[in-house]
């Protein structure tokens, strides 16, 4: 079935609207943007909304900014914000390179002008590029609601395959990613083909002072990582140098955490040995954008 169930249409003129008409329909409502994974799913009817809430007219949701927060620098990057004008943006590629890398194997030109960094987010799909990048960035999502605004580290966002911290009667805003001195990132992917899902991908993050890691972040994408994360590989790395051992045992212990599943991208000794290299090639990376800084 390629025609979508009956449902109704409302265009919110402000996120306040938005959040009133979401709390107003209940949980069978939800918000439409680039509609890229929605639109195709209610085609299908695997989902079948009884209204759909278009937030494109939210401008004030758009766009990326540098804003000095209570902890230091922060990039703010609204949830409207198109894939296309995060890729094109100086001030994500100066502070945060593996968001470039990641929107570079994101899909394809056409749904990078219209897809959204708030809908990638929510939809939470684990083999989803955004999800692992802004868990190895340390991001927190800010999500509105009635009662007002508040705020999840993107560590907590994630409450398993397509389900979020975002709640039936609340809008996801913005991303804020901390901006830390002398850091590096980087994130590599391996897909089947240009603009595909991938088999598996890894982000990076270092900061190093006196060539040893003071702080580091990691991400892992379509490889069954909880939460995209792999805290036991970041723990490991502190304190340490940053030579080839290092970085591939890291890697190492980033594939024990991660429960990919055989599918037709891959078998899963194919997909941890991916999800290991992966992990050391993107540490090696982060270190030498780390050290040109």
């Amino acid at each position: 079935m390629q025609v979508p169930a009956h449902f109704e249409y409302r265009r919110a003129t402000d996120v306040d609207h938005a959040v009133a008409l979401l709390g107003r329909f209940g949980p069978e409502a939800r918000v439409v943007a680039g509609g890229h994974s929605l639109i195709p799913m209610m085609k299908l009817r695997l989902a079948q909304p009884e209204l759909l809430v278009d937030i494109n007219e939210l401008t004030e949701l758009s766009g990326v900014r540098l804003h000095n927060g209570p902890d230091g620098p922060e990039l703010r990057i609204g949830a409207l914000t198109r894939h296309a004008e995060l890729l094109d943006c100086a001030l994500v590629g100066e502070h945060a390179a593996m968001l470039h890398d990641a929107e570079r194997v994101i899909a394809d030109p056409v749904v990078r002008n219209r897809g959204t960094v708030g809908g990638s987010i929510c939809q939470a799909d684990p083999s989803e590029d955004l999800s692992g990048a802004f868990t190895a960035l340390r991001a927190v999502a800010v999500i509105r609601g009635a009662d007002g605004e508040r705020t999840v580290p993107v560590r907590e966002f994630f409450h398993g395959p397509y389900e979020t911290a975002v709640g039936p009667a609340e809008v996801l805003v913005e991303l804020r990613v901390p901006v830390r001195a002398g850091s590096g990132s980087s994130y590599l992917k391996v897909d089947r083909r240009a603009g595909d899902w991938a088999v598996a991908a890894a982000g990076a993050v270092l900061n190093l002072q006196n060539g040893r890691v003071t702080a580091a972040g990691l991400g892992l994408t379509a490889v069954g990582a909880p939460g995209f994360g792999a805290p036991d590989a970041e723990e490991y790395l502190l304190g340490r140098s940053t030579d080839a051992g290092t970085f591939a045992e890291a890697g190492r212990i980033a594939a024990r955490a991660c429960r990919p599943v055989a599918d037709q991208r891959g078998p899963v000794d194919y997909k941890l040995h991916l999800a290991a290299e992966l992990t050391a090639r993107a540490l090696t990376a982060a270190a030498a954008r780390a050290a040109d800084r």
